[in-house]
């Protein structure tokens, strides 16, 4: 493979104009949300000064999205998917503007401001699971791993500079700043929204309430591949998600000072975006599955030497490493959904991996931050490690058809078999 094969392909942001649009209405918003994530950390850490609180930020974010998801994701594959952005995506806007105000008129108590982001995740659970039925609809399904990439590329540029820029922002002027910067990026967001066309679902619109669900989750137990890339990736996430001990570490490593808090995002994201930027030596992997389960294995051992190492730049590196793991199985776990899921369960399964892929580390939040004041943050960043790599070798051992899957779509292969 040459340098321009192993590179970033951009082709989908020069084929199509709406997903164009989009990605840069996305990527800005994200750079704001990014930007509050640090915010809530930092404020929350400020008011109680504890890694179980901290970890709670995760479960108030999770708890909407395992409850509603898949009642959101039926309701996805039932009407006109761009309006439900917008609406989904309104409220999210709203969430962060009384964020905003609570932060620069007096803080509100931490179950205030605890309850402000799960009123923000109720939305973000109809809205993810639409936002990612977009990419089948506006490429064609050789650009699909491309356009995966470059939506990765995007969150990560955000991960990248929101966080640090949120730190300096924060201890400068106020958490209150960081919220209200996220309210008006979701300008952004209705930009690349009001570029998409109409939107149906296409094919048998999904049932109504539990029936639609119901139909949703048959689909996931009747698919070993799809199911067993949800179960990898809630391996590398709920075992070993490292984000609630970041506030620990940076008072034991860095005095605490909220500027060099977002270094730890940071250093995930480096590592993302440098996945990113070769990402033609995986995406064009015939293997998704086989790619994504060595990614996930790998974020495991990384995040577990970081936990061992007592230098917090080797540190910084190890997290970094851990970043390019994560983007790898990411890119690849989409990839596999994408390509196996029919069209008109895309909202259902969609949200199904919403849940594995948001709510999974907010739950692994809350675990870490629980262990690491039961005993300590190495000790929950060691454990978690170990256990994430012992539960993805036991999900690849007994999930042959995953190692083997292919990033053809099953439709597809058939038609290209000879008669």
């Amino acid at each position: 493979m040459g340098l321009r094969g192993a590179l970033l392909d951009v082709a989908p942001l020069r084929s199509s104009p709406a997903f164009r649009r989009l990605w840069i209405g996305q990527g800005l918003s994200g750079f704001g949300s990014q930007m509050t994530l640090v915010g809530v950390m930092f404020q929350v850490w400020q008011e109680t000064r504890s890694t179980a609180w901290t970890g709670a930020v995760g479960l108030a974010q999770a708890i909407p999205l395992v409850v509603l998801g898949l009642f959101a994701g039926s309701l996805v594959d039932r009407v006109d998917r761009r309006m439900c952005y917008l609406v989904t995506t309104g409220g999210q806007a709203a969430c962060s503007l009384l964020l905003a105000l609570q932060g620069l008129l007096g803080g509100l108590p931490t179950v205030g401001v605890l309850a402000l982001v799960a009123a923000q995740s109720c939305f973000a659970a109809g809205g993810a699971p639409a936002s990612r039925t977009f990419i089948p609809h506006l490429l064609p399904e050789h650009q699909l791993a491309a356009g995966l990439v470059l939506r990765r590329i995007a969150f990560q540029g955000s991960m990248l500079l929101g966080p640090a820029l949120g730190g300096l922002i924060a201890g400068r002027f106020g958490v209150g700043s960081c919220y209200l910067i996220d309210a008006l990026s979701f300008a952004a967001a209705f930009y690349g929204a009001f570029g998409l066309p109409r939107l149906s679902p296409g094919g048998e619109p999904a049932r109504p309430g539990l029936r639609g669900v119901a139909d949703g989750l048959a689909f996931l137990v009747r698919t070993p591949v799809i199911r067993g890339a949800l179960l990898t990736d809630l391996a590398a996430t709920v075992l070993s998600m490292p984000i609630s001990l970041f506030p620990l570490v940076n008072a034991e490593r860095f005095g605490g000072d909220p500027r060099t808090l977002g270094l730890f995002l940071t250093a995930l994201a480096v590592g993302g975006v440098a996945a990113s930027l070769l990402s033609g030596t995986f995406a064009r992997l015939p293997r998704p599955g086989l790619v994504m389960l060595g990614g996930s294995a790998t974020w495991g051992a990384a995040l577990a030497l970081f936990g061992l190492t007592p230098s917090p730049w080797v540190g910084l590196a190890l997290l970094a490493l851990a970043g390019a793991a994560d983007t790898v199985a990411v890119v690849s776990r989409s990839t596999i959904v994408l390509t196996q899921t029919p069209g008109d369960l895309l909202g259902r399964v969609s949200a199904a991996e919403q849940i594995v892929g948001q709510a999974g580390p907010d739950i692994g939040n809350m675990r870490g931050g629980l262990l690491a004041d039961a005993t300590s943050g190495a000790v929950a960043l060691v454990t978690g490690g170990l256990l994430c790599i012992c539960a993805v070798a036991l999900v690849g051992a007994t999930t042959p058809g995953l190692r083997r899957s292919s990033a053809v779509p099953p439709q597809l292969r058939q038609q290209q078999q000879p008669a």
